[in-house]
């Protein structure tokens, strides 16, 4: 353990059926984001530039599209001997029968790795979820809960109060102290939300945690703890022991984990970046491969948009995202879109209001979405084309192409 005995757990999440297709073959934090980062890069930038080395990213779905991506932690300088990266797979045969397997939420995966914190012997546990776009120094919140003797600290951030309801709404008194907790509330009293950034005292966390179990295992199902989400029952618990304390996040924050969410916070960034790349000092690092400069060809005409190295456009592009390698044809048109890397939009196709994920080819001629698509405000209206497909015709807003479909 470093000298600061603190550790971080990121977790990266289960099926993200949320997302629909774009995870039925990787886990949710390998998402691709602007172009040349992945959500994974954001807990990870800002553990390594807040100076916290010891970080476990619990993986819970799909963990093998994760293992190439994170290549051990080098580009955050985590490939160490002691503390760095390290992941923690599902386990099984390895314990009681409500642990082996996959967790059934994020509390109840704390719960199956009580041990291993314990034996890690921290003074206190940061979990982060890796599906949000921030920056953020995790020493600011430390710095609260230490000056607070509190047992848990919420990280939290402002919301428009009909987004509300997809998280958990924190109420709080004039000195800091939590006194309202409710997740996901389908009549929120405040937009003031859990970003999924949490300081724990170790200690009190592992008590908790089993406190929980013996409370709740008796009534679960085979194979689960009980504990559900931490908003469930593991951060309730810790409000009504009175010791629990808000840290407002400062500056952008976004839940990426729907599709209208995620081209949301595309468009956020075409034109600003909200204070996320262009601190010099606190880059958002990645491992992407090296490619060529984007090339932008005679007759192309690209407005308020992010192209990534290796694409070549002779199209249109509007407001969208190109990703590393892509192909945007002459005559073609894309707006209000994301396409991943490698992918081709061929001469007189028309993409609008959707995600295209990588080495996908929209056919000459086909038309994916509609212009009017309210698809920043409803996921049902996103069109989404899973990796590896081929588009010869037209597909309507709201549509989901399997991956490989053709």
């Amino acid at each position: 353990m470093p000298r600061n005995r603190i550790l971080a757990i990121i977790q990266a999440g289960g099926a993200g059926g949320r997302m629909d297709v774009l995870t039925r073959e990787r886990a949710k934090p390998v998402l691709p984001f602007a172009g040349v980062y992945q959500l994974v890069d954001f807990p990870l930038s800002n553990l390594a530039h807040s100076g916290i080395s010891h970080v476990w990213l619990s993986l819970q779905y799909q963990g093998v599209s994760i293992e190439e991506p994170v290549a051990n932690g080098r580009p955050w300088d985590l490939d160490r001997t002691r503390g760095g990266l390290r992941l923690l797979p599902p386990q099984q045969g390895t314990g009681a029968a409500d642990e082996d397997g996959f967790a059934q939420g994020n509390a109840d995966e704390l719960y199956r790795v009580r041990d291993q914190i314990r034996s890690a012997d921290p003074d206190l546990v940061v979990v982060l979820s890796a599906d949000h776009v921030y920056r953020f120094d995790y020493t600011e919140a430390i710095r609260t809960h230490r000056e607070r003797d509190a047992e848990c600290t919420v990280v939290t951030t402002e919301v428009d109060l009909d987004e509300a309801p997809d998280h958990a709404t924190v109420e709080s008194d004039g000195s800091g102290t939590v006194t309202g907790f409710a997740y996901k509330p389908e009549h929120p009293a405040t937009g003031t939300v859990a970003t999924e950034i949490f300081v724990y005292d170790a200690r009190v966390l592992v008590e908790v945690l089993e406190e929980l179990h013996r409370e709740h295992s008796a009534d679960a199902a085979a194979g689960d703890s009980g504990l559900g989400d931490f908003g469930e029952t593991l951060v309730p618990r810790l409000v009504e022991r009175g010791r629990t304390v808000v840290h407002p996040l400062p500056g952008y924050w976004r839940d990426v984990g729907q599709p209208h969410h995620y081209l949301a916070a595309h468009r956020d960034v075409l034109l600003d970046d909200r204070g996320l790349f262009d601190d010099p000092a606190w880059p958002i690092l990645t491992r992407q491969p090296q490619r060529v400069p984007a090339r932008v060809l005679e007759g192309a005409v690209v407005e308020d948009s992010l192209l990534s190295p290796g694409c070549r456009v002779h199209g249109h592009v509007r407001r969208s995202v190109i990703g590393p390698g892509a192909v945007v044809e002459e005559g073609a048109l894309v707006t209000d879109s994301v396409v991943f890397a490698d992918c081709v939009v061929e001469t007189g196709a028309r993409v609008h209001w959707a995600i295209v994920d990588e080495s996908s080819v929209v056919r000459a001629g086909a038309v994916v979405g509609r212009p009017d698509a309210d698809a920043t405000g409803d996921p049902d209206q996103v069109t989404i084309i899973g990796r590896d497909s081929s588009v010869g015709e037209d597909l309507d807003r709201g549509a989901r192409l399997e991956p490989g479909s053709s």
